[in-house]
């Protein structure tokens, strides 16, 4: 039977793991490695793994770490982080990575969108827009961990880089980050009804009754969330953790 996407979004800094509320104040929780090897045993249905300051610093993706996380990884793997060509994309597809994701890559250069989708296929390229809102309303794409903002629409940008060749669009709320209180299901229908390709919502899950709600309400095709999979109780408490099927189906995941 088909069930819709649940995804866990794990971010990187310096090797590790992290995890950020509003882009800011990254938290240790832990061996990536480590992450990979639970959430095999708890049949995940696919990892995103961002690299959340390398765009950043201008450095490459650290192949020898995506190395070793691909060899442990069972699931598929969504990479992003620091890919700024075509021969980056090529190093991470021939190490085990399904897709690859651009983020300021794709707002540099637009063009790379369709190098890779020209290659490998559109499927294999998935572009992240993170989003804040916006003083006058609305939301703004930001980049860079969200110190740039572009003063360009979510919807507008969805478009730009359906029409480039991605296959799939990050949708990530900086607003919602880490919170734990919902996504922001406005934004999340607003860009998903202004493309044909599928957007995983990100930003705002602390529960399984939010994850059911950018599907079910806003026209996401699948959900990823971070704290709620890395985070246990009021307290936070650092467990990777993943909801079993049966779970799921009562929320109609």
């Amino acid at each position: 039977m088909y069930r819709n996407r649940v995804i866990p979004c794990l971010l990187l800094l310096d090797r590790g793991l992290v995890k950020t509320v509003k882009f800011r104040d990254p938290v240790y929780v832990g061996d990536p490695v480590n992450a990979v090897k639970i959430f095999n045993e708890k049949e995940v249905d696919e990892l995103v793994i961002l690299d959340i300051s390398a765009s950043r610093l201008n450095h490459e993706p650290d192949f020898d770490l995506v190395a070793e996380i691909a060899g442990e990884c069972f699931m598929p793997i969504c990479y992003g982080g620091g890919i700024k060509s075509l021969d980056h994309a090529r190093r991470l597809f021939t190490l085990g990575v399904e897709k690859v994701a651009l983020n300021y890559g794709a707002i540099n250069n637009l063009s790379l969108v369709t190098e890779i989708a020209t290659v490998y296929g559109s499927q294999s390229v998935v572009v992240g827009i993170d989003c804040r809102k916006a003083l006058l309303g609305g939301h703004h794409v930001v980049a860079l961990s969200a110190t740039k903002d572009l003063k360009t629409k979510p919807s507008e940008w969805a478009r730009k880089v359906q029409d480039a060749g991605a296959g799939e669009i990050f949708l990530n709320s900086v607003d919602r980050d880490g919170t734990m209180r919902g996504f922001d299901l406005s934004l999340i229908e607003t860009v998903a009804r202004a493309v044909s390709i599928p957007v995983i919502a990100c930003g705002g899950a602390g529960s399984l009754a939010d994850l059911a709600e950018p599907i079910q309400l806003a026209s996401a095709s699948a959900v990823s969330a971070g704290s709620l999979f890395v985070f246990h109780g009021r307290h936070r408490a650092v467990l990777i953790n993943y909801p079993t099927h049966d779970a799921m189906n009562k929320f109609n995941l």
